[in-house]
């Protein structure tokens, strides 16, 4: 009983340690991946869109650029994920927003909850989908102006600008596979081991 505790222990004290430590490396592919990615888009707005609000820029890529820069090998991190879960909840928030506008009490709920169930029935969970679709609903009067218009751009076209950096930023290091496949999961698993 005591060599079971002991070893329940240890290896307690293992995983906590292992999940404390911090590769350099990646945080660096984290950084520049975002950087790149997020400036790029904030570019192209003060680029070609520099007398409108941002409204190219939306607050849901950020969330995004968390998941598919510094979480690659997350199942919401996926390009299907990703380019999916954004569209799907552009579409549920402009929907709502239409059927039924200045009602934000409402609206705003319902398009959350909407959009998370769309996303679960269509498998494209990306949870910054929750906030492309209250963008739709609570965004400034430019983004309700949009409507449909809303799912192509800002939201699909930023996405996709957003892929094409993640799938060159997450590919360049040997460390990281986008998109992630079950055979490089299951090699990085006995690297893991390996090592350890």
């Amino acid at each position: 009983m005591i060599k079971k505790i002991k070893r329940t222990a240890r290896v307690s004290r293992y995983i906590i340690y292992r999940e404390t430590l911090v590769d350099h490396k990646e945080s660096f592919w984290s950084f520049l991946g975002a950087f790149i990615g997020i400036g790029v888009i904030s570019f192209l707005q003060t680029l070609f869109l520099s007398d409108l609000e941002n409204i190219f820029l939306i607050g849901s890529f950020g969330a995004s650029s968390v998941l598919i820069y510094g979480a690659v090998e997350s199942p919401l991190a996926q390009p299907r994920n990703l380019i999916g879960g954004h569209v799907v909840s552009a579409i549920v928030g402009v929907t709502i927003n239409m059927v039924l506008p200045d009602i934000v009490w409402l609206t705003a709920p319902l398009a959350v909850s909407l959009s998370i169930v769309c996303m679960q029935y269509t498998k494209t969970l990306h949870p910054p989908g929750g906030a492309t679709a209250l963008i739709a609903v609570i965004g400034t009067g430019k983004i309700q102006e949009l409507g449909y218009l809303y799912v192509l751009s800002p939201v699909l076209s930023g996405t996709l600008i957003l892929l094409v950096i993640a799938l060159i930023f997450n590919n360049i290091s040997k460390s990281r596979e986008y998109p992630v496949n079950s055979r490089f999961k299951l090699k990085r698993a006995v690297e893991r081991i390996n090592n350890n």
